[in-house]
């Protein structure tokens, strides 16, 4: 599913099917937890990549396996993103604007989803090299930081997953160019999509994809 159906699908299942994009983003933080048995770090962007790792990260403190919470730039997160953040800060979570590793035996990489198009700069790209050097587990959220999720082309910087969980459907960048490379072991989780939003767009489904697990491996479907 391409970086433009995923905006398609978003739109498509709220307005159409009724479900919110606050729920999705909780069951891709849901799903992304799951993936973490040990005290884990959650380092999020600005995006809506970011407030699936702020619902990852809310879940995670509900099972004692959080040691921080990190987000770039905690201002502009907008809409659900934002929501998430609230939520976090209500039950007493602190989400530093300095990236925090300490303590962590993972980390969640949140920092760029579908909608990179250019190589991360700044603060972006400083977090990145300094998730590739700190030796712990990367999981990361949708696509790996840096990795064109159309096209497989890896950006400098760019993550190194050991895990990426990928929302819905796969993305063409993590089976093309860099990405395979990049994305370690590749699971595709359901987060609620109706597959009929996914047939509005013209994004193929294999049949029964979720009729067993709500979470499979990405080279048992292909």
């Amino acid at each position: 599913m391409t970086s433009h159906q995923v905006k398609e699908v978003d739109a498509l299942a709220q307005e159409r099917f009724g479900i919110s994009l606050d729920w999705l983003m909780e069951a891709a933080g849901w799903q992304v937890a799951r993936f973490c048995p040990e005290l884990t770090a959650v380092v999020c962007g600005v995006g809506n990549n970011a407030g699936d790792g702020l619902a990852a990260a809310r879940h995670l403190h509900r099972w004692g396996r959080l040691a921080s919470v990190s987000c770039v730039d905690r201002t502009r997160l907008q809409g659900a993103a934002a929501r998430e953040l609230l939520a976090l800060r209500r039950i007493g979570i602190e989400v530093s604007s300095d990236l925090r590793l300490d303590g962590a035996q993972a980390v969640v990489d949140a920092i760029f989803g579908t909608g990179l198009s250019r190589p991360p700069a700044g603060p972006f790209a400083k977090w990145i090299d300094a998730i590739n050097s700190s030796q712990l587990r990367v999981v990361a959220v949708d696509v790996p930081s840096g990795l064109d999720a159309d096209s497989g082309a890896a950006y400098a910087p760019c993550v190194k997953a050991h895990t990426t969980v990928t929302l819905g459907l796969p993305k063409p960048g993590i089976l093309a160019g860099d990405g395979p490379s990049l994305a370690g072991e590749v699971w595709v989780a359901d987060i609620g999509v109706p597959f009929e939003a996914y047939a509005m767009v013209g994004a193929q489904v294999p049949p029964h994809l979720f009729s067993t697990h709500d979470r499979v491996r990405l080279d048992a479907i292909q």
